[in-house]
């Protein structure tokens, strides 16, 4: 494990990198001062708890006073790691969609679901999925509002990447943390890709919950993968579009051949040529890759009958 990365962002919030595959750069989490003590944003994996815990210390925060933990979904590279956090940090209580939280608190399926799709690789990448105690889960809808420090944070329901996904407002410095709704941008390129995976993934909720991002009217987007972003708001206005382009692409390859290998390569075959000229960070594979995509996007197509099987 690297030294782990903690960066000011202004008003008190401070970026943690999770150091993710031992790779700067890759999950953020974010501290954000609060009424009562401090709130954590994301947990990441169980994989990157210690660099979690030693990036709190770094950042002169006391463990007990993270009084609340938010996460943006229930995909493991967002909330594997909360259970495996909670003897660490005693005060806190922990803050999910109410979709997702019966799988925290009984991860079963979050582990069989993980077995599947990464096979003997899953424990190298997650570690162990522990279950959090549900005496210390609070259950979320949107529209719930927390006092910080300075404003409050807002809570959105933003559905479409996951049907258990939200995104966080910061009244103080105008800044929406948008977990995967708003796609995949690594501070290392220009490229927006889009988070478009298996199983719920459903496009017309994904929109609108951009549409419900955008309406905050935020200054500033702050990325899970990764980080504050220089053209934020822009890419928040434009994901749409970068979603309909690889959803054309994507359809017209499962029309003629609905399986995942071929839409894979279609896919990778549009995005590298419609960035001839950008260079490509190899490491968004590793959080939002072609593959999953195309899973995404044939489970889509047949739930939806946009295409036969």
């Amino acid at each position: 494990m690297t030294r782990p990365s903690v960066r000011e962002l202004g008003e008190g919030r401070q970026l943690l990198d999770l150091d993710f595959r031992d790779a700067e750069g890759l999950i953020a989490a974010y501290l954000v001062p609060a009424a009562d003590g401090w709130i954590l944003i994301e947990t990441g994996p169980t994989t990157c708890r210690d660099a979690l815990l030693a990036a709190i210390d770094r950042a002169g925060v006391g463990r007990e006073e993270i009084r609340k933990v938010f996460v943006t979904h229930i995909h493991l590279d967002h909330a594997g790691g909360m259970g495996a956090l909670a003897e660490a940090l005693p005060r806190a209580t922990f803050y999910a969609h109410e979709l997702g939280v019966p799988h925290l608190v009984d991860p079963t399926r979050l582990i069989s679901s993980a077995r599947r799709a990464w096979g003997p690789a899953s424990d190298t990448l997650w570690g162990t999925i522990v279950p959090v105690p549900a005496a210390r889960v609070v259950a979320l809808r949107g529209g719930e509002r927390f006092p910080l420090k300075d404003g409050e944070l807002s809570v959105l329901a933003t559905p479409g990447h996951a049907r258990h996904h939200l995104a966080f407002f910061d009244s103080r410095i105008r800044g929406i943390f948008t977990g995967d709704g708003a796609g995949v941008r690594l501070q290392s390129g220009r490229r927006l890709r889009p988070a478009v995976p298996p199983p719920d993934l459903d496009l017309d909720q994904l929109y609108a919950s951009v549409d419900a991002m955008r309406r905050t009217d935020p200054r500033l987007v702050l990325f899970s993968h990764f980080g504050p972003s220089p053209e934020g708001v822009a890419d928040l206005e434009r994901y749409r579009g970068v979603v309909e382009s690889w959803r054309e692409v994507a359809l017209a390859a499962a029309r003629e051949r609905p399986e995942v290998a071929y839409i894979t390569e279609r896919l990778r075959a549009f995005d590298e040529s419609s960035h001839e000229g950008i260079s490509a960070d190899d490491r968004e594979s590793l959080i939002s890759g072609y593959e999953l995509a195309a899973g995404g996007f044939l489970r889509y197509f047949e739930t939806h009958g946009l295409i036969g099987r």
